[in-house]
């Protein structure tokens, strides 16, 4: 990576290359390289770099009001972004509260949550139930709600260990048994989340909240059929409510507007957040949001009327201007659907790449998985075959995601997601534009699988 002085403190050991301009799905970099960008960001640019409506969108914005202040005044970009989020939810959600990123969007979830029991006459309710290896944002109320061993390493002394519990992750190819039929795991789990309410008292549960497709902890695993019908089963009988963290893999990232109409049963949450297909990425906009459902609207609107938590760049109308723009782009342009297509086609090159008999790295790769635009590939070396690789204290997945970076291809590598503990995991996440090429989609699976096995070769014993 760059060697070259820097003043920022950047999130990387390493200092990473400036890039200096995008275009569509590739990357312009200020040493003359250009990139195609595999993961979107974090599977955020569901549209690509510059593209010219949204651009226009913003510009345009810029030109007529560039910002004011929420508590004092609305904005037509946010009035009208918030409409059409409501109307395009088949009666799911009913109002709208804007934030300016998924950790703030999760942030509010809890509050918003707390807020509505507070105004609905339950003020016992003060516990809420996540997953142990899920991920919900970076700050410490957030890392508290989620549960991943390395993020929350750190912070561990500091966190909320009274009103933030776990139970088990639905992640079936590492913990469903043997012998246990997807049924039989589902009620397994089911029953682990209605004993966890049962233990800290079901009238002091606020409710419980998962991502309905994991992302960046354990890479993007989706639950088994069932799953969260019958953990909302659950809430519906203890009056508690039923939350999803869609900043990842919500806004059409999975093939479908929202992952839970495809991958979720149908289940309609009662809180739901959303962040980085919202609105876009890259020069567009930082902007997330909770999309409430008409159950806690209800609530809220009988009592203080006004949602209780906010920021000064909330609903800021240039990033309203420009996730509007998005959103109608995907739909004009019938992205969604173009998605789930692409999508179809890149699992199916993944899967042939990596784990057909004759791949050079069938033995290692544990699982190929996702939809749409969001895939997630995880390696294990623990088998005896895979014992032949010697990575020498480096961590596989990092290694791939900075080859990858030499070839020419943008990833996110995570580890530490396989195991409880978080000692185990090497994953590969992609996932492309909504609008990303069948040439583009097979090139970023051309450059994936060859730095795979430049990396796997190079550390054979």
């Amino acid at each position: 990576m760059d060697a070259r002085p820097t003043s920022i403190l950047h999130r990387t050991p390493w200092t990473p290359p400036i890039a200096i301009a995008t275009d569509g799905v590739y990357i312009d970099l200020e040493d003359g390289r250009r990139v195609i960008d595999g993961i979107g960001g974090a599977a955020v640019a569901c549209v690509g770099g510059n593209h010219p409506k949204v651009v226009k969108a913003l510009k345009d914005q810029i030109d007529r009001m560039s910002y004011v202040y929420n508590m004092q005044l609305s904005s037509q970009p946010a009035e009208e972004l918030a409409k059409l989020l409501v109307d395009t939810s088949d009666g799911a959600f009913e109002q709208v509260a804007f934030l300016s990123g998924g950790s703030e969007a999760m942030e509010a979830v809890i509050k918003t949550s707390r807020q509505y029991y507070v105004e609905v006459g339950q003020p016992k309710r003060t516990n809420y139930i996540a997953r142990q290896l899920s991920f919900h944002g970076n700050t410490l109320s957030t890392l508290s709600l989620a549960y991943h061993p390395g993020r929350r390493a750190p912070y561990a002394a500091i966190l909320d260990y009274q009103n933030f519990h776990h139970v088990s992750p639905a992640y079936a190819k590492r913990f469903q048994k043997p012998d246990e039929t997807e049924e039989r795991y589902v009620e397994r789990l089911r029953q682990e989340l209605e004993d966890k309410f049962i233990e800290l008292g079901p009238e002091t549960v606020i409710g419980f909240v998962a991502e309905t497709v994991v992302g960046a902890t354990t890479g993007v695993v989706s639950a088994p059929k069932g799953y969260f019908n019958a953990m909302k089963s659950v809430c519906d009988k203890y009056g508690a409510l039923f939350m999803l963290d869609e900043v990842m893999c919500g806004m059409g990232r999975m093939g479908t507007m929202h992952a839970w109409q495809s991958l979720g049963d149908g289940a309609a949450p009662d809180l739901q957040a959303v962040a980085k297909g919202l609105g876009g990425g890259r020069v567009y906009a930082a902007i997330g949001a909770v999309l409430i459902s008409p159950k806690v609207a209800k609530g809220i609107r009988g009592s203080s009327g006004l949602l209780k938590h906010g920021h000064t760049y909330q609903a800021n109308p240039l990033a309203c201007a420009a996730s509007l723009a998005v959103q109608k782009v995907i739909i004009e342009e019938n992205l969604v659907v173009q998605c789930r297509e692409n999508g179809i086609h890149m699992i199916a090159l993944l899967k042939d790449r990596l784990q057909s008999p004759n791949a050079l790295a069938a033995p290692y790769t544990f699982d190929v998985r996702g939809a749409g635009a969001f895939f997630g590939v995880e390696f294990d070396f623990s088998n005896l075959e895979a014992r032949r690789v010697d990575m020498k204290d480096q961590q596989f997945a990092m290694v791939v995601q900075a080859r990858c970076l030499e070839n020419g291809l943008v990833v996110i590598g995570m580890v530490g997601g396989s195991s409880l503990d978080g000692s185990k995991g090497d994953n590969l996440m992609l996932g492309p534009a909504y609008n990303a090429t069948t040439e583009e989609i097979e090139k970023i699976v051309d450059i994936f699988v060859k730095s795979i096995e430049e990396v796997l070769t190079e550390n054979f014993a």
